[in-house]
C-alpha cells in the first residue's frame, strides 16, 4: 500500500513539473526589422535572418524582414556582404541591425546572383503550375502562389504579370471565368501584354460578355507589330464576339481576315478552325449552301491533322446535318467518328473548335446520337443496338447523364414498338439511374461548394500578397520621393533666380505680343467694318439697279428689255466678283462704271449724254481702287442732278495724271445742283440719309486709316449759282 502511495506521489510531481514547464514556455510573436550598413545606412537586401529554433526569412529590396520569435531568442543575420551579426530578442519592438564589413563588389555580385536565382525559380514554379493546370487545380494554384511569394514585396512587374496570367489561364480552363477575368486585369495592370489582352477577350467571349469582349479586342487592331498567330487569334476572337452579338456578317468578315493570315503563314490548325467557324456562322444565318461549302473544307483539312481534330470536325458537321434533317449523312459521319475513337483507343475527345461547348465527344454519346438519328427516320430496329451499346459504354465509363438519356430513349422505343414488358424493365432501370444521378449531383454540389471555398481562400491569399506588394511599393516610392525632395531643395534657389530672369523675359515678351495683338485686332476690326459696309453697298446698288430695270421694262419694248437685262446681268456678275475685295485694278472699276453709265443712259437718253475720258499718259494698270467707289457718285449725278434738268444735260468722267504716284478722277455733271435737288425731295426722303454716300464716306475713312491716306474725295458746285456738281477723287498708287 505504501509503494502505491509513493508511485502516486512521483506521478503527481512529474505531471506538475511537466505542466510547470509548459507554463514557462514563452509565447511567440512576430517582430519587424531592417538590416542596414553601419557607415551609409544603405538597406541590404537578400540577407539571411534566422533563429536556432528554425525560423527563417530574407530581407527584401528595402532591407526589411519579418520573423516569428520568442523573448530571449538569438537572431542571426548573415550574408557574404558583411560579417555575421547576432541579436538577442528582448521584446516585440521593431529592430534595426547595423552591419559592418560591407564591400562594394560583393553585395552587387550577390544581388545579381540572387536576381538570376529568383528568375530561374520563378520560371520553375510557373512551369510546374502549367504541368498541373488541367489535372490538379489545387497544386497548380499552390505553385503560382509560391512564384508570387518568391518575388517579394517589390518583385519584377513582368514576372508578376506572368504569374497572374497563368492563374487566369488556370481559372479559364476550369470555367471560373469571373476569377480568370479578375486575374487577367491585375496582370495587365502590372504590365501591358498583347497575349494577356487576347486571353481576357477570349474569356469575355466564353462568359457571354460580348460587349466587354468587343471593347477589349478592338483596340488591338491598331497594333502594327503583332506575330501572325496572335493576329489570327485577334480576328478569331472578334469573329466569336460578333457571332455572340448576332452580327454574323461582321463575324464572317473577321474570320476571313484570320483565314487569310493563317493561309499566308501556313498555320494549318487555324485554317481548319476558321473554316469550321465560318461554316458555323453561315449555318446560324440559315445560309446552308455557304455553310456546307466551308464544312466540306474543314472536314477535308481536319483529316490531314491529328485524329482527335478529325473526330471533332466530324461531330460538328454531323450536328449540322442533324439540324437539316439529313440523317443519312449524319449517321455516316458519326460511324466514322466511332471507328476513329476505337482505333485511337481513347474514351473521349475534348471539343475545341467552338467556345461554350459543354460536353466531350465520347463513344456513348456518338452511339446515342446515331440511335436518335435512326429514330427520327422511324428505323426503330436499327436504333436499338446503338442505344444498348450507348448504355453499356456509359455504364462502363460511369457516365450517368448519357446512361439516363439512352435508357429513357430505349424505354420509349420499346413502348412505341408495343413491347411493354421490356419498356417497363427499361424504365425501371431509368428510374434507378435517375436516383443515382440525383445522389451524385448532391455530392458534386457539396464538393463544388467546398472546392469553391478552398479556391476563394487561395485567391484571397494571392490578393493579399498583391496588396502587400503594392503597399511596399508605395512605401518605397514615398522614401524615394523624400530623397528626391531633399535633392530638389538644393536646386530651388537657383531655380528662383532663373525664374525671375525668365519672368522678366516673359514680361517683355508679353508686352511685345500685347502691342502686336492690339495692332492686329485694330486691323481685324477695320477689315470686318469694310466687309460689313461692302455687304451693305451691294444690296443698295442692286435695289437701285432693279428699279431702273423695272422702269425700263415698263416703258420699252421686248427687244430693248432683253438687251438691257443682258447688260444688267453682266454688270451684276462683275459687281459680285469684286464684292469681297478691298481693292481691285482700276481697269475693272472703269469697265464696271462704263457698263453702269451705259445702262442708265439707255434709260434716260432724253435727259443726258456722257463721256468717259482717260489721259493717254495714265498707266491705268498700275493703280488699284476700292470696288464700287465711283458708282454712287455717278448715280447721284444722274438721279439727283441730270434727271430733274429741263434741257438735256451732260455727264463727264475724266481721269488725269497728277504725278507719277497720283491720279485724279473727276465726275462732273451740269445738273440742277445739290441745293435744288435737296429742295425737290419729299418730306420722307429728307428723313432718310443716303446709304450709298454714307457708306462711301465710312469706307474711305477706314481705308485711309489702314493705308495712310490712299484715297481723297472733294465735292463742290460746278457753277457759282449752285448748279452742277463736281466730284474729284484723288487716288494714290501705294
Amino acid at each position: 500500500m505504501q509503494k502505491l502511495g509513493n508511485i502516486a506521489i512521483v506521478l503527481f510531481l512529474t505531471c506538475h513539473l511537466g505542466f510547470a514547464q509548459v507554463q514557462r514556455s514563452a509565447p511567440t510573436y512576430e517582430v519587424r526589422g531592417s538590416v542596414k550598413g553601419k557607415e551609409s545606412h544603405t538597406p541590404i537586401s537578400g540577407a539571411e535572418v534566422f533563429t536556432p529554433g528554425g525560423a527563417y526569412t530574407r530581407t527584401d529590396a528595402l532591407g526589411e524582414f519579418r520573423i516569428r520569435v520568442a523573448t530571449g531568442d538569438e537572431l542571426i543575420i548573415q550574408s557574404t556582404a558583411f560579417e555575421t551579426v547576432r541579436h538577442i530578442i528582448k521584446n516585440d519592438d521593431d529592430i534595426v541591425i547595423l552591419v559592418e564589413g560591407q564591400t562594394t563588389d560583393e553585395p552587387e555580385s550577390k544581388r545579381k546572383k540572387l536576381a538570376v536565382t529568383t528568375v530561374a525559380s520563378h520560371q520553375n514554379y510557373l512551369d510546374s503550375a502549367k504541368q498541373y493546370l488541367r489535372t490538379d487545380i489545387e497544386k497548380s494554384i499552390d505553385f503560382i502562389t509560391r512564384s508570387i511569394e518568391l518575388l517579394g514585396k517589390r518583385g519584377n512587374n513582368r514576372q508578376l504579370a506572368e504569374s497572374l496570367t497563368t492563374l487566369g489561364e488556370l481559372y479559364q480552363y476550369h470555367k471560373q471565368y469571373d476569377l480568370a477575368i479578375a486575374n487577367y486585369k491585375d496582370a495587365l495592370e502590372a504590365r501591358k501584354s498583347t497575349r494577356t489582352t487576347l486571353l481576357l477577350g477570349a474569356t469575355y467571349v466564353l462568359s457571354g460578355d460580348f460587349a466587354n469582349a468587343e471593347a477589349t479586342l478592338l483596340p488591338l487592331l491598331k497594333l502594327k507589330k503583332m506575330v501572325p498567330y496572335q493576329r489570327i487569334q485577334l480576328y478569331e476572337g472578334l469573329g466569336d464576339t460578333y457571332t455572340g452579338l448576332s452580327s454574323l456578317d461582321d463575324a464572317v468578315a473577321y474570320y476571313n481576315e484570320g483565314l487569310t493570315v493563317a493561309e499566308k503563314n501556313q498555320i494549318a490548325p487555324k485554317i481548319t478552325d476558321l473554316n469550321s467557324k465560318i461554316a458555323d456562322a453561315y449555318a446560324r444565318d440559315d445560309r446552308s449552301v455557304e455553310a456546307e461549302g466551308y464544312f466540306n473544307n474543314s472536314l477535308k483539312l481536319s483529316r490531314s491533322q491529328a485524329p482527335q481534330r478529325a473526330i471533332q470536325e466530324n461531330e460538328k458537321v454531323a450536328d449540322f446535318y442533324n439540324k437539316k434533317n439529313r440523317y443519312g449523312e449524319e449517321i455516316e459521319l458519326r460511324k466514322e467518328s466511332l471507328n476513329e475513337l476505337n482505333q485511337l483507343d481513347v474514351k473521349k475527345v475534348e471539343k475545341g473548335a467552338t467556345p461554350n461547348q459543354p460536353d466531350s465527344i465520347t463513344a456513348q454519346r456518338i452511339n446515342y446520337k446515331i440511335a436518335t438519328a435512326y429514330i427520327a427516320q422511324d428505323k426503330l430496329d436499327e436504333a436499338i443496338p446503338y442505344l444498348e451499346k450507348s448504355i453499356s459504354e456509359a455504364d462502363d465509363d460511369d457516365d450517368l447523364i448519357v446512361q439516363k438519356d439512352a435508357t429513357r430513349k430505349l424505354s420509349e422505343l420499346y413502348r412505341n414498338k408495343g413491347d411493354f414488358t421490356r419498356a417497363l424493365e427499361t424504365y425501371q432501370k431509368y428510374v434507378a439511374v435517375v436516383d443515382t444521378l440525383y445522389v451524385r449531383k448532391e455530392q458534386e454540389i457539396s464538393r463544388a461548394a467546398r472546392f469553391n471555398r478552398e479556391i476563394a481562400a487561395k485567391q484571397s491569399r494571392i490578393s493579399g500578397l498583391e496588396q502587400e506588394r503594392e503597399l511596399s511599393q508605395s512605401k518605397y516610392d514615398l522614401a524615394l520621393t523624400s530623397q528626391q525632395l531633399v535633392q530638389e531643395s538644393n536646386k530651388r534657389q537657383k531655380w528662383v533666380i532663373y525664374s525671375l530672369i525668365f519672368g522678366l523675359f516673359l514680361t517683355g515678351l508679353a508686352a511685345f505680343f500685347f502691342y502686336r495683338s492690339n495692332k492686329q485686332q485694330k486691323l481685324a476690326n477695320n477689315l470686318l467694318a469694310l466687309k460689313s459696309l461692302r455687304s451693305q453697298m451691294n444690296p443698295h446698288f442692286i435695289f437701285n439697279a432693279l428699279n431702273s430695270v423695272n422702269n425700263f421694262i415698263a416703258k420699252s419694248d421686248e427687244r430693248s428689255a432683253n438687251r438691257y437685262l443682258s447688260e444688267f446681268s453682266t454688270l451684276m456678275r462683275a459687281v459680285l466678283e469684286n464684292s469681297e475685295e478691298d481693292f481691285i485694278p482700276l481697269t475693272k472699276e472703269l469697265e464696271l462704271i462704263e457698263l453702269y453709265t451705259k445702262l442708265e443712259h439707255s434709260r434716260f437718253q432724253d435727259k443726258f449724254d456722257y463721256k468717259i475720258q482717260l489721259d493717254e499718259h495714265i498707266d491705268v494698270d498700275a493703280f488699284q481702287i476700292p470696288p464700287m467707289l465711283l458708282q454712287p457718285y455717278i448715280e447721284n449725278a444722274i438721279w439727283h442732278g441730270l434727271r430733274y434738268k429741263e434741257e438735256k444735260g451732260f455727264l463727264h468722267i475724266d481721269l488725269t495724271q497728277k504725278n507719277k504716284e497720283t491720279i485724279e478722277i473727276s465726275v462732273i455733271d451740269n445738273g440742277i445742283g445739290r441745293k435744288k435737288s435737296t429742295q425737290l425731295k419729299t418730306a420722307n426722303q429728307k428723313k432718310q440719309k443716303s446709304k450709298g454716300m454714307g457708306n462711301i464716306k465710312k469706307r474711305i475713312s477706314i481705308l485711309n486709316n489702314m493705308y495712310k491716306d490712299k484715297v481723297d474725295v472733294s465735292i463742290t458746285n460746278l457753277y457759282k449759282d449752285a448748279t452742277g456738281t463736281k466730284v474729284i477723287l484723288t487716288l494714290k498708287k501705294d
